[in-house]
């Protein structure tokens, strides 16, 4: 039988740390962990150290990032390097970055000799390669007026850089990998949308991983790109995020450390896609972190599928009475692989409505998946309508998923539910497929398939929709082919 594990539904709050100045030292171009640990309080950890160190010296100055990376530098004075042992990672190991050596990306890699990244000539679209902007192969030209697109750096509007500023570094809730980002980002690329315009095509971001250490190098290229979302009053705007590696580097060892920042107006709406297909040997560790106001909607479909350590933090507050939120998320993992989702979601005003659907298929008896998803109803967000349902299937024995649905609530006037099911496929189900004369190995791929493509059914874009059924698809197929029923 495959391997269950529930735990007991309870968390440990976050606790804010003490912060100090941090003092650079000499370049280091890597480190691993036989670099010589320097000395510090003792608080402080000597790898983390080294880390905000390594990054600090690889990059260029600039006056509009400098709160950001204060801000995260003296936070990672403070923080040590996650273990089993604390609460958020006691299901996910984090080890195989830490004992890899870690280096960071410093120059925008050549992909001019790549063919063009978007498939769908209508969407406005941004390459991220590496973390840096890729403006030669961007299209950005058929966006409303008013609406910008690009580097805060570059940006000549100063009313633009001063309103995302407003928000920049002030998130309390970031964990260290959210520092890390905050310290290690070059650059910050900016979606404004002004109030009341609707932007008609979602806007496709393709983050693209290029850099990578081969098996047996232990070399692991770092990369923080960092995006930034304002939408004013009753604007509207689709963000399609999709993560891969460049062709070829399917096998590559790097890690991606991106982090969304996403502030909805009153009565504005954001659709939130999230790909992420990347290397089977990566690491990648993403922070989404949403802001809505009154009367606001959120919607995210995410699709994980890449990474041999894959997390998902995802935070949403919702700031004002009558906000929606809608997540739904589909997690595969098919090899030796982690997909983690670690979500919470803060409602504190009346009317409040918010809806989340978790679904993964762990096929591989060395894979594992972790859900941990926290819903908190405070005390004024009365006549809240708030569900949870995660659904995992596990196709190979020793396959392991943990999971902790969690509702806190308390406000007393509220309509709150949550579930959770672990399971394999059903004889009865592949019973029903047999007597109807469709072969065993048939109705298990349409059992499986069907179980995630209720989630990938809720992207809103048909070219992604159909790119992402394709890829499963063939993952499911390749499963099928050495599974050991």
């Amino acid at each position: 039988m495959p391997a269950l594990a529930i735990t007991p539904q309870i968390r440990t709050p976050i606790t804010i740390k003490p912060k100090i100045k941090h003092k650079q030292k000499q370049k280091p171009k890597s480190f691993s962990l036989s670099t010589t640990p320097i000395t510090q309080a003792s608080f402080s950890d000597p790898f983390v150290l080294q880390l905000a160190e390594t990054l600090e010296d690889s990059l260029s100055p600039s006056v509009s990032l400098q709160r950001l990376r204060d801000s995260s530098s003296e936070s990672l004075l403070s923080t040590s390097w996650p273990s089993r042992k604390d609460e958020p990672f006691r299901f996910t190991d984090t080890s195989f970055i830490r004992l890899s050596q870690i280096v960071p990306i410093t120059k925008p890699p050549q992909l001019d000799y790549l063919p063009s990244i978007n498939e769908d000539t209508l969407l406005p679209s941004i390459v991220i390669a590496d973390g840096f902007v890729l403006n030669s192969m961007s299209k950005l030209s058929t966006l409303p007026d008013g609406v910008y697109v690009g580097s805060l750096l570059s940006d000549s509007s100063d009313r633009i850089a001063e309103r995302v500023l407003e928000f920049v570094g002030d998130f309390e809730w970031g964990d260290l990998f959210w520092s890390i980002n905050g310290l290690g980002a070059h650059d910050m690329t900016v979606v404004y949308v002004p109030a009341g315009v609707k932007v008609e095509n979602p806007i496709h971001f393709k983050y693209v991983s290029v850099e990578g250490g081969e098996k047996g190098s232990k070399k692991l290229p770092v990369s923080n790109p960092r995006v930034f979302v304002v939408v004013e009053e009753g604007g509207e705007v689709g963000i399609i995020e999709e993560f891969v590696s460049k062709e070829g580097n399917d096998d590559r060892y790097y890690w991606a450390n991106p982090v969304l920042e996403v502030v909805i107006g009153k009565g504005a709406k954001v659709r939130h896609s999230y790909v992420q297909s990347q290397s089977l040997n990566s690491a990648h560790i993403k922070w989404t972190a949403v802001r809505q106001e009154a009367a606001s909607t959120y919607e995210l479909v995410e699709v994980s599928t890449g990474g041999k350590l894959s997390r998902h933090n995802l935070h949403v507050q919702q700031l004002g009475p009558d906000t929606a939120t809608e997540l739904s998320t589909f997690h595969l993992s098919v090899g030796d692989q982690t997909q983690d989702l670690h979500s919470r979601l803060i409602l504190d005003h009346p009317r409040g409505r918010s809806q989340q659907l978790h679904k993964c298929i762990v096929a591989h008896s060395q894979g594992q998946a972790v859900f941990d998803g926290n819903v908190k109803v405070n005390r004024y967000a009365q006549q809240t309508d708030a569900g949870q349902l995660t659904r995992s299937l596990l196709l190979e024995p020793r396959a392991t998923v943990n999971v902790k649905p969690n509702l806190q609530i308390i406000a007393d006037d509220v309509k709150c539910s949550h579930g959770a099911a672990i399971s394999d496929l059903e004889e009865t189900q592949l019973f029903y497929f047999q007597a109807r004369g469709i072969d065993l190995e048939t109705a298990r791929k349409a059992l499986v398939f069907s179980f995630g493509a209720e989630v990938i059914e809720r992207l809103p874009n048909s070219f992604m929709q159909k790119q992402v059924e394709s890829h499963v698809k063939g993952l499911l197929s390749s499963t099928f082919k050495g599974s050991s029923h």
